[in-house]
């Protein structure tokens, strides 16, 4: 498959894109988001694989502030708001009259967050593990930690306290955790790995150090009231044992008119690589239907 790179100009600094194969005639290219926010978009590069099976161009970029569209630190200008602004001029610089668009974890409350204000030229939208309400989402990832051993509860809930989540006890129940709710698989593939171990400044910036506790700017985030402005088609995609919980993608349904749920059992929050080609199959069905 044809891979093009490159980097588009935004508010001074260079965001970097990659666009994989090209479009068969009736087909639009479908722009993924990834998450984070900080997250690269590396451990999105199992959706390659709609660009190679159903010839449809797929097409991600790095977020300001990370990967390969990284920035001095800017907490000064970083905010939803902006980060929906680099969206914007991505459709816009890269010719994306006509799309669909796909967002994971933070990126798919990025595409909810845009798809609130009515923008053209988006055929259909998939929200893949993604919350409405930052609030909700602390609250399950607690119920989640809840059931933990009792002694990783503590170090995960000592470390939120004094800030120290390098101790061995805490990275041990951090692992557990993801082990159960982010993405089951043993080892990582290297896609993966390299967006974990590379997480941008900004997801200090906007998230915190904690899973458990969100102090940075999206800390009081939440669309639920404005989801039904959404015309958008729309599917809504999950893991069973996903810390985007059942409940997070059942509200995310409930209010977005129309909108689909797809859950993967025995799935986590990476469903989109545990299964990849069962997902990318549903996923390019869903787009077919709304050509």
């Amino acid at each position: 498959m044809e891979i093009k790179e490159g980097y588009i100009p935004f508010d001074g600094y260079q965001t970097y894109y990659r666009i994989v194969g090209e479009n068969e005639p009736g087909r639009l290219p479908l722009l993924a988001l990834h998450g984070g926010p900080g997250g690269l978009h590396n451990y999105l590069e199992s959706l390659d694989g709609i660009a190679e099976k159903y010839g449809r161009q797929v097409i991600y970029y790095d977020q300001t502030g990370c990967g390969k569209s990284a920035t001095p630190p800017r907490p000064d200008v970083w905010s939803a708001e902006y980060l929906e602004e680099e969206l914007v001029e991505v459709r816009r610089a890269l010719h994306l009259d006509h799309i669909h668009l796909l967002g994971q974890s933070w990126g798919g409350m990025l595409a909810m967050q845009y798809a609130t204000h009515l923008p053209a030229g988006i055929a259909s939208m998939v929200v893949a593990s993604s919350p409405a309400s930052i609030p909700l989402w602390v609250k399950e990832a607690n119920r989640l930690r809840s059931y933990l051993p009792e002694d990783m509860q503590e170090a995960l809930k000592r470390a939120d306290v004094d800030g120290d989540y390098e101790r061995p006890e805490v990275v041990a129940a951090s692992d557990e955790y993801y082990r159960r709710h982010v993405c089951k698989l043993d080892p990582y593939p290297d896609f993966v790995t390299a967006s974990f171990d590379n997480m941008g400044e900004i997801y200090m910036v906007m998230q915190g150090a904690s899973e458990f506790v969100v102090t940075g700017k999206l800390k009081d985030w939440d669309i639920t009231a404005d989801l039904h402005k959404i015309t958008i088609p729309t599917l809504v995609t999950s893991g069973q044992l996903d810390e985007a919980t059942p409940l997070i993608a059942k509200q995310v349904t409930d209010n977005i008119p129309g909108a689909k749920w797809v859950m993967f059992e025995g799935g986590t929050h990476l469903c989109h690589v545990e299964f990849a080609d069962e997902y990318n199959e549903i996923v390019n069905n869903f787009m077919c239907q709304h050509e």
